[in-house]
């Protein structure tokens, strides 16, 4: 069974187009991991500081890996993580 994940994430102001330019770059890395099918942000075109971000993975074990990566490591926690005011 899939295992599917819907992030919804609040952007502080001023932070917007560098957190879309990270969402983009992690999307990227994200879709070579084996296990997942789909990593897909999305910008609310009425609210440029609200981006979603769907994920759907092979499995459970395949979302936990993916949070074990380099990159996830580095742009979710190091960054983007950073210039959210909510998530």
């Amino acid at each position: 069974m899939a295992f599917v994940l819907v992030v919804r994430m609040k952007v502080s102001e001023g932070n917007e187009e560098r957190a879309v330019e990270i969402a983009r770059e992690l999307a990227e890395a994200s879709r070579g991991e084996p296990g997942c099918m789909v990593y897909k942000p999305c910008v609310d075109p009425d609210d440029p500081s609200s981006i979603l971000i769907f994920e759907e993975y092979d499995d459970k074990a395949a979302f936990e890996a993916h949070g074990a990566t380099e990159h996830f490591q580095r742009l979710a926690l190091g960054e983007i993580f950073t210039l959210m005011e909510s998530r």
